[in-house]
């Protein structure tokens, strides 16, 4: 079973960036979908951002559309989240899901696949 951990979360100024990084062992498959996902405390879990390793394909939220980027690497079993003019919604638990579902990749509510523990980020003003 694939095994995911996320990193490079912290506490940035409104209008900063972050790069998150999802390290994926013990490697990418070439028909993955990987997501990233938050959690803000009295907030639904949301769908962020994802990318099918297969083509690569990306897929965005409307509340980050423009701002984020979702990239993999394959050679560095490496999936990030740019995280550019943060704003203070994007506070939350950043969490990295992977699985042969095309489910993730449509950024739904399904919880199945892999998860890893989270990075937190906090946007202040």
């Amino acid at each position: 079973q694939v095994q995911l951990a996320e990193s490079g979360g912290g506490s940035v100024q409104e209008g900063m960036s972050l790069r998150l990084s999802c390290a994926v062992s013990p490697h990418i498959s070439p028909t993955y979908c990987i997501g990233w996902y938050r959690q803000s405390p009295g907030k639904q879990r949301e769908g962020v951002a994802a990318v099918y390793t297969g083509y690569p394909n990306t897929y965005y939220a409307d509340s980050v559309k423009g701002r984020f980027t979702v990239s993999e690497d394959k050679a560095k079993n490496t999936v990030w989240l740019q995280m550019n003019s943060l704003q203070l919604d994007d506070t939350g638990m950043y969490y990295c899901g992977a699985a042969l579902d095309a489910r993730i990749c449509a950024l739904s509510d399904w919880t199945g696949g892999s998860w890893g523990h989270g990075t937190q980020v906090t946007v202040f003003s």
